[in-house]
């Protein structure tokens, strides 16, 4: 392993110099996730996801935040520049355990021989084996009768695969877990989500957390003429401001409920950009490529109040 300057690693203004983190050497393994050079980093993230990675202290990491926020991005785009291969999974309801351990099937050794079965690692056990950061995202769409059968792993303790003959894995050294959720683990009560579980109360236990929100405006702004060059800062500036209306209408407040039944993401806003650049040339490039990004999941109130906010926070520029 190497040091390298934090500020210089990950983009970061007002990082002391004096910052470091260790990186890995290696860069050739297949599972170090791909980076974008024009991801913009929010530095009390990476501080923590930092923090934990070089001092995880038995705990295993729990990313929440609503929607879009840029709460898997971070991740892999952290580990990515740290040169740390990493196993993904995205949960669902009927994920099972056995499917984050591993299981028989036939497989070929090589192209054209006879397939035979052979116990296939999940990427519980071969994040475990080989030293890997286990990402599983939407962790609280997942059965919490099966999420706690990761406690002991999370406890520290080998993992046991009594379907492949019992076989031992102890958790290597560089072995970390980190989830991602729009919950904490106690439900949606907002009812925003659906399918999100209140998860067990032991498994939320062996968690730290770490919060991700939308960007702050400037860093939005930022993140989107990035993605996009070409968009006029105004107009960026102008959709960041679209989005935000959208997200507070989506959410709604302590006296009342969200007016919108769907938010305009992070990731949605770049899309919208990038779109617009694309057909500049039709009638009304900002709105056809709203409707293309954004407008094209909501009934037909939405789009009207959608459009209206779009109007207001145009003006004559939005026609």
């Amino acid at each position: 392993m190497s040091t390298q300057s934090i500020a210089a690693l990950f983009g970061l203004s007002g990082v002391p110099a004096e910052a470091v983190v260790q990186v890995f050497d290696d860069v050739s393994n297949p599972y170090i996730p791909s980076v974008n050079s024009d991801y913009v980093f929010r530095r009390d993230f990476v501080r923590e996801l930092i923090a934990f990675l070089t001092f995880p202290s038995g705990d295993s990491l729990y990313v929440t935040g609503p929607t879009g926020s840029g709460k898997t991005s971070g991740v892999t785009e952290t580990l990515g520049r740290m040169n740390w291969p990493m196993q993904s999974v995205t949960a669902h309801g009927n994920l099972e355990l056995n499917d984050l351990i591993g299981h028989y099937a036939l497989v070929s050794r090589k192209e054209g021989e006879q397939p035979s079965m052979q116990f296939v690692y999940g990427a519980l056990a071969t994040a475990m084996r080989e030293g890997h950061v286990l990402l599983i995202n939407e962790i609280d769409l997942m059965n919490p009768a099966e999420l706690s059968g990761l406690n002991d792993v999370l406890e520290g303790r080998p993992l046991v695969i009594s379907a492949n003959g019992g076989e031992v894995i102890k958790p290597h050294a560089n072995f970390r877990v980190i989830v991602t959720g729009n919950s904490t683990g106690a439900g949606d009560a907002t009812g925003l989500y659906q399918g999100v579980l209140m998860q067990n109360m032991a498994a939320m236990d062996r968690y730290r957390f770490t919060v991700v929100d939308y960007p702050a405006e400037a860093d939005e702004v930022a993140i989107v003429t990035k993605a996009a060059p070409g968009i006029v800062p105004t107009v960026a500036q102008a959709m960041v401001k679209l989005a935000n209306e959208v997200r507070s209408a989506f959410v709604g407040g302590d006296n009342h409920p969200g007016q919108l039944s769907l938010t305009m993401s992070t990731r949605t806003l770049v899309r919208w950009a990038k779109l617009t650049l694309v057909h500049r040339k039709a009638e009304k490039p900002l709105e056809y490529a709203l409707q293309q990004a954004f407008l094209a999941r909501a009934n037909e109130v939405e789009k009207v109040a959608v459009i209206q906010i779009a109007k207001d926070v145009f003006g004559q520029s939005w026609a």
